[in-house]
């Protein structure tokens, strides 16, 4: 049933022209690792560091969950389970490791859902965010590269995780010090995926010409990549808690400032570093290294960096006036 319905939106997509698979394109860029961060990073320094910290540690339980569920299940991809479904465009890029659930899912309901769950946002841009949890899901199963329960059981979780980080946040808050033991567990629990992905074992099936549908260990480098990220994000929370504490109560030049000095930070860690350090440590160590850097940029290094800056030069001024 779930390939049937992948068909008959495929029909249709061919039927009615490129123009809504172009348009469910960008809704799925919506959900995309780079982008959710990018996303996340600018809400975390400019916007709000309270909501910013609690969509990474949404986003990073979130990253936690995926990975264990498709390590479990070893899920196939729909045009590897039917050669019928024929991906549209260049979405099947996007489509990293096993199928169930959706990350593209998850991730939208960890930024777009989780900020929707909070009470303090306006009715209606809540409900603008619900919407786009909702398009960025079903655009995998338009594009062809999700069936319907990958998605509905990711935006669920992803969901789910969002409104019990929100819980636990309020529990941190009330005293303040539990970060710690909460960072603990976190990185205890991300520890034992590092070490589920290293040593479960994964099926095994091959095609026609006798060879492997698909290989385990590269089906295994989303799970490497949640455990880099958010271990990196837990690291980084508690040091900025304790050694940073910035404010985004400032002025628009400093926040505009702030963006593009960490976003360009961002991009040199992500598309120069990142690459290097993969060259340097191959396999799982270098993914989890590399993805490591990559959120420590964002949660510690340039908050600390930022709030070093800003605090030289208010004394600088304070002495010239």
């Amino acid at each position: 049933m779930d390939i049937g319905i992948l068909l008959a939106l495929q029909d249709f997509r061919n039927g009615t022209g490129s123009h809504l698979a172009e348009f469910m394109s960008k809704m799925t860029f919506l959900g995309e690792l780079n982008t959710v961060m990018v996303i996340m990073a600018a809400v975390y320094w400019c916007v709000s560091r309270n909501l910013g910290a609690y969509l990474l540690l949404g986003w990073s339980g979130n990253r936690l969950v995926n990975g264990v569920l498709k390590l479990t299940f070893c899920v196939y991809r729909p045009w590897i389970r039917d050669v019928r479904v024929v991906p549209y465009g260049n979405s099947i890029n996007t489509a990293t490791g096993y199928s169930f659930p959706s990350g593209h899912s998850m991730n939208a309901a960890s930024v777009y859902g989780g900020a929707a769950v909070r009470g303090d946002m306006p009715r209606g841009l809540r409900a603008v965010l619900g919407a786009v949890v909702v398009l960025v899901a079903f655009s995998r199963n338009f594009l062809g590269v999700h069936t319907p329960q990958d998605v509905l059981v990711g935006a669920a979780a992803g969901m789910l995780v969002m409104w019990l980080v929100s819980r636990l946040m309020r529990w941190v808050e009330a005293r303040p010090q539990r970060d710690i033991p909460v960072a603990c567990v976190g990185i205890a629990l991300f520890v034992l995926l590092a070490l589920y992905a290293a040593f479960k074992p994964y099926p095994v099936d091959y095609d026609a010409d006798g060879k492997v549908l698909v290989e385990g260990a590269k089906m295994a480098a989303d799970a490497y990549k949640g455990v880099g990220w958010g271990t990196a994000f837990l690291v980084g929370w508690v040091l900025e808690r304790r050694f940073v504490t910035f404010s985004t109560d400032v002025p628009l030049i400093t926040k505009m400032t702030r963006l593009s000095a960490g976003l360009l930070g961002y991009y040199a860690v992500s598309l120069i570093l990142v690459p290097l350090i993969k060259g340097w440590i191959p396999g799982a160590v270098g993914i989890m290294t590399s993805c490591f850097i990559q959120m420590a940029w964002i949660s510690f290094i340039f908050p600390w960096l930022f709030q070093r800056v800003e605090t030289r030069a208010a004394r600088k001024a304070a002495a010239l006036s």
